[in-house]
Parts: C-alpha cells; sequence; structure tokens
C-alpha cells in the first residue's frame, strides 16, 4: 500500500492496492483507495468503503477494539479502519442513507473523542443540512471552548436563528477565529481554491468554512447581514 500512495500511475496505484490485497484481504487502505479511483458510481464506492470497513474490523479483532477504546487513530494500526469509516460515512451520506452516515460519525467520535479527522466538524455540517438541530446544539456545546472558524461561526448561527441575548458575543468569538468568513459568505470577498492543507484563520479555512455551512447561512433570513453588519463594528476600516 505504501508503494500504492508513492506511485502516480492510477493504473499502477490501482494495480497495487490489488496486489495488497492478495497479501492480506484484511488491508482496510487497500478497498479505500478502489473506492476512491476504481468505483465507477457511488454504490459501487459505498461497496468498496464497507468492504474497508470489514476488513479493518477483521484484522483489529474484538482484541482491539477493547485495547484502543477511545484512543482510535492514535495507534497506527487503527487508522486504516478510522480513514474507511471516513469514507463510508461520506459514501453513505451521498448515496442518500443520511441517517445511518450520521450514525457513522457519531461512533467515530465514541471510537477517538480526540477526533484527529475532524469528524465533529463534518458531523455538524451534515447535522445542519438535514435540521437535526437538537443534535447540533449537543456537539457545539461539548466544543464551546474550542477556538475554530467551524464550531464558532456555526454557534453564532444558531444564536441568531434563537435569537439568544448573547448572540453578539458569540459571535465576536468566531470573528477572532477567522475574519474572512463574513465577506464570504456575502460574497464580497471571493473564496479561494483549497489544497491538502488548512491555514487556521486563512483565507483558505475561511473558504472551506463557507463550502460546508454557507447554504445553512443563505436559508437563514436576515444571517448574512447580521454578521457583516455585527462584524463591522467590531473591526470598522
Amino acid at each position: 500500500m505504501y508503494d500504492a500512495w508513492e506511485c502516480a500511475d492510477p493504473k499502477q496505484r490501482i494495480y497495487l492496492a490489488r496486489k495488497a490485497l492478495r497479501i492480506s484481504p484484511l488491508c482496510a487502505d487497500a478497498y479505500n483507495l478502489l473506492a476512491e479511483e476504481y468505483a465507477k458510481t457511488q454504490e459501487e464506492a459505498l461497496a468498496y468503503f464497507q468492504r474497508a470497513v470489514k476488513a479493518g474490523e477483521g484484522a483489529l479483532g474484538s482484541d482491539g477494539f477493547k485495547e484502543y477504546a477511545r484512543h482510535f487513530w492514535g495507534f497506527h494500526e487503527t487508522r486504516p479502519y478510522m480513514r474507511a469509516r471516513l469514507g463510508l460515512g461520506e459514501a453513505l451520506w451521498v448515496t442518500g442513507k443520511k441517517e445511518a452516515a450520521i450514525q457513522n460519525f457519531k461512533e467515530m467520535l465514541d471510537l477517538n473523542p480526540g477526533d484527529n479527522q475532524g469528524i465533529r466538524y463534518i458531523l455538524a455540517a451534515k447535522l445542519l443540512e438535514i435540521g437535526k438541530m437538537d443534535d447540533l446544539k449537543s456537539l457545539l456545546e461539548k466544543c464551546a471552548d474550542e477556538h475554530s472558524a467551524d464550531i464558532q461561526y456555526t454557534r453564532a448561527l444558531l444564536a441568531y436563528f434563537d435569537n439568544t441575548a448573547n448572540a453578539e458575543e458569540i459571535l465576536e468569538l468566531a470573528w477572532a477565529t477567522n475574519q474572512h468568513i463574513p465577506g464570504m459568505l456575502s460574497g464580497r470577498i471571493p473564496t479561494v481554491e483549497l489544497q491538502d492543507y488548512i491555514t487556521m484563520g486563512g483565507q483558505d479555512e475561511a473558504s472551506s468554512y463557507v463550502g460546508a455551512f454557507g447554504a445553512a447561512w443563505k436559508r437563514t433570513p436576515g444571517a448574512i447581514k447580521w454578521v457583516e453588519k455585527i462584524t463591522a463594528l467590531i473591526d470598522p476600516k
């Protein structure tokens, strides 16, 4: 699999992934690669990710799940499985199995509360999209002290929607995490192309946030005008 990841030729990557499976049918990452690069349809990709999860479960065994409980990703042995679970969640979502996707992401957070993969951000966007507001509020409450744009701007949106007394205070916390988001939400500032890494507080982080959460801001009457107005008062330049 390391050879496959380092190979630039798509056909050779697929060949090497299949070779890895001949060596070990429990190579979850091989199925992950086939899901991402060989599958022709979303349903086919879902099937590969499901096989990846099964392979990961087999590789870890019941003892592995006990040994690494609540510290998945902290151990290299768990990472192919967690990559498979992430792929599975997204594949479930795009094939319309949204409740199953939500449950998958929740289980991932139970496996690894430290959340090295940023599943909480993905889950927050999904919950907001389908209107599971109680679940979203519970998730955001657990992360209320986190200095991240995804969490704080989404908290600000819910505070505005609920007309809470400290909505402007929450927005100020959000503004401190990233000052590009209000302008991008309104279209005043263009989004930028995303790279492999996100710069905290940068335009790329803002673009990522708008891509994931912007639709919810747009369908909330007055929300974008509010965020532009309040943040202009914070920084009137």
